[in-house]
């Protein structure tokens, strides 16, 4: 009997990069479909994506400095011990790409990313202006792997009855990076859109984390029928809120990738501190909106691509 063909999967990223990953895993999954697919990637992502189905091994990177040799050396170990045929580098970052070279010169794997002298070097001259969705499919279209389906987050299901929602509730998502506050719309406009959406019979539910408790408690003080689920959701609750929800509202985040992706109507807030060509939430219904400095995005604006009117009831 054949041994199985060993393959691995690079991501590590934010929240938004891997959800933005799930159509490639998908095709890789595809493309190799007898392999042993191991995945490396960063601790938080490890419970969430062992429930995809699509790795048969989910590797930790502790991503070594340079000084920590026992952990690099470590790293060096388990990747020459993987016996890999084939590398997808989907993080291609400086770091992904020098994991290249912790491979015997002689007997490296193939390589898909852009990694100095890899087999599959993306060679897309537009990959660092495209979204990041178009960059993979075009870095996979380059390893031989033409088709990117839809993203499937079936498998990213939870048991809501916990939280006691109504049937009618809209997800709010007021945070974003704690160290980038331009990308965050100001708290009381937020909490006037609560008010607005429980003048239209749909119940704000609040998402984020400690991060987020200044803006989630200013925003209930102004809406107290909000619901605050701020620290009580894990990420399959997230996946799953989002298939239930009528609506959801938030910043450029990783939590609103994953309400969109799931398909929710999501309308997305965008400053010039990061670009929505390149980094732009997907899914069936994904509204963008976008203003250099966010404090200048009108409350009517966001009303608006909801098609709710200030104070209708």
């Amino acid at each position: 009997m054949a041994a199985r063909e060993n393959i691995l999967v690079i991501k590590h990223g934010a929240l938004g990069d891997v959800v933005l990953a799930q159509s490639p895993f998908q095709a890789i999954r595809a493309h190799h479909p007898d392999a042993k697919i191991t995945l490396l990637t960063t601790a938080m992502f490890k419970p969430f994506l062992e429930k995809s189905g699509l790795f048969d091994e989910i590797w930790v990177d502790e991503k070594p400095k340079l000084w920590q040799l026992g952990r690099l050396t470590a790293l060096r170990k388990n990747l020459r011990q993987g016996h890999f045929a084939r590398v997808y580098d989907l993080q291609t970052s400086s770091r992904s790409s020098s994991y290249f070279k912790l491979f015997p010169a002689g007997s490296r794997p193939e390589w898909s990313g852009i990694a100095k002298g890899c087999s599959h070097f993306d060679s897309n001259p537009q990959r660092k202006v495209i979204h990041t969705i178009e960059r993979q499919k075009e870095q996979l279209r380059q390893a031989g792997i033409e088709h990117l389906p839809a993203p499937d987050f079936s498998w990213a299901n939870s048991d809501l009855t916990g939280f006691d929602l109504p049937e009618n509730f809209a997800l709010l998502v007021p945070g974003g990076s704690a160290h980038r506050p331009e990308k965050r719309w100001p708290a009381d406009r937020y909490a006037a859109l609560a008010v607005a959406l429980t003048e239209k019979g749909m119940t704000p539910v609040l998402i984020g984390g400690t991060a987020e408790a200044e803006a989630i408690a200013h925003i209930q003080v102004h809406c107290p029928e909000a619901v605050d689920l701020s620290s009580r959701t894990h990420l399959e609750d997230l996946a799953t809120l989002g298939t239930r929800a009528a609506l959801a509202v938030g910043n450029d985040t990783g939590p609103l990738h994953l309400i969109a992706a799931v398909g929710c109507f999501v309308t997305v807030l965008f400053s010039n501190a990061s670009n929505p060509v390149r980094a732009r939430p997907r899914g069936r219904a994904v509204t963008v909106l976008q203003e250099d400095n966010l404090e200048n995005l009108a409350l009517e604006t966001v009303l608006e691509s909801l098609k709710i009117e200030k104070g209708e009831a």
